[in-house]
């Protein structure tokens, strides 16, 4: 009998804010400056509990778990897509669900912090760019109308593949044939040409035009497509003497144009021609760099600069390094080239007999250890050579 009530009254003692979390969080909690504007559904409905503990928690705010996986609880559609996804958002693939959206209520919709605009910049520090032509949805600060906000199939978040977001808008694809002098536009690639956020130009056009596209000059390289790179060397001869390394990036795509992978032949933001910054254009291919980087402690600060280090056509150097492992490290950092482990010709690594440079126990593309090291400094790198002490 004594122990029937006693567990009538624990079961009270916890039933009690349980039945009347609403009530009873909201003695304490103003209910007014936590659910103003777009309220979010558990909150709205005073099921406080489901997110926070009422008495303690080994959590911050007294939640029941951590974020991602308590926000995972109610969104597990979103949670099942991720883990197929091939391209995840930073602040999604870190679970700082937090970072874009506010936990009880928002003046925007999907519970954002800020309007989609402010929120995409205060990251992407680097595309808030003033155009004196700006596509409509990029000046208006719809950034969700062409991206993804979580995932994606493709590493720009774009909401469908190539063209065909863009005629979702641009609807008049007769027109757009006729201008661009083909039967169908759906197999072009806009972006090549077009900068989607906005441009100097009318159309929005790329500001650096290839001479021969410039000339009006098609045939000068579309009746030697099938030559390769040799149709470029014809105007760029001085290009070919870049590519006679052991490592280079002659290498096949765009009908077997290797330089097609990484230069547009018509128009471009730069005066390389490049199809895109050489960071993202690096990481189209060196994917597992990227991941590395994301999932590593110490980076190096210059990371993001990869022909700083790295030469873009061809290196004797492996990883296509501008000059040795020594050499390239040195030009910046100055004094360890004056005193530093051996290095050199003369002090050969045990392990596979190659001289000791500096990437031979740094790694700058990211690592966990302090100093960009390939293995803990205590002892565990020092030990892979000097086994024997």
């Amino acid at each position: 009998m004594i122990v029937a009530i006693f567990c009538l009254i624990i079961c009270s003692l916890w039933a009690g804010p349980v039945l009347g979390a609403k009530k009873d969080c909201f003695q304490c909690h103003s209910r007014r400056a936590l659910l103003k504007g777009n309220v979010h559904p558990p909150a709205a409905r005073g099921e406080c509990l489901k997110c926070h503990l009422p008495h303690v928690s080994r959590y911050p705010k007294l939640l029941t778990q951590e974020s991602p996986e308590l926000c995972f609880t109610c969104h597990k559609k979103l949670s099942d897509r991720l883990q197929k996804a091939p391209f995840i958002h930073g602040p999604v693939a870190k679970g700082a669900c937090r970072r874009c959206h506010e936990a009880h209520a928002s003046s925007q919709k999907n519970l954002l912090k800020k309007d989609p605009k402010t929120l995409c910049f205060s990251c992407h520090k680097e595309a808030n760019i003033k155009y004196a032509r700006p596509h409509a949805p990029f000046a208006k600060g719809r950034c969700l109308s062409c991206h993804e906000a979580h995932y994606a199939e493709n590493r720009l978040f774009l909401k469908k593949k190539g063209s065909s977001l863009c005629f979702s808008c641009h609807r008049n694809t007769e027109t757009l044939a006729r201008i661009h002098k083909v039967k169908n536009v759906k197999g072009l690639d806009c972006l090549s040409c077009h900068n989607p956020h906005g441009g100097p130009q009318k159309g929005l056009l790329r500001s650096f035009r290839h001479p021969p596209y410039a000339q009006g000059k098609c045939q000068t390289c579309h009746q030697n497509l099938k030559a390769g790179p040799d149709m470029c060397f014809k105007c760029h001869p001085k290009t070919r003497s870049d590519f006679y390394h052991q490592h280079n990036h002659l290498l096949g795509g765009y009908e077997e144009n290797a330089c097609l992978i990484c230069h547009a032949p018509h128009v471009a933001s730069n005066k390389e021609f490049l199809r895109d910054k050489p960071r993202r254009l690096c990481q189209r291919c060196h994917a597992e760099t990227a991941r590395q980087r994301a999932e590593s402690l110490y980076i190096h600060p210059k990371w993001k600069e990869c022909l700083a280090c790295h030469l873009a056509h061809g290196s004797d150097s492996p990883s296509m390094l501008n000059g040795d492992g020594n050499a390239v490290c040195v030009r910046c950092h100055e004094t360890q080239g004056k005193f530093t482990h051996p290095v050199g010709e003369k002090v050969r690594d045990p392990r596979n007999g190659q001289p000791i440079t500096c990437v031979t126990c740094h790694n700058p593309m990211g690592t966990n250890f302090k100093y960009n090291l390939r293995l803990s400094g205590e002892a565990s790198l020092c030990l892979e050579c000097h086994k024997n002490y």
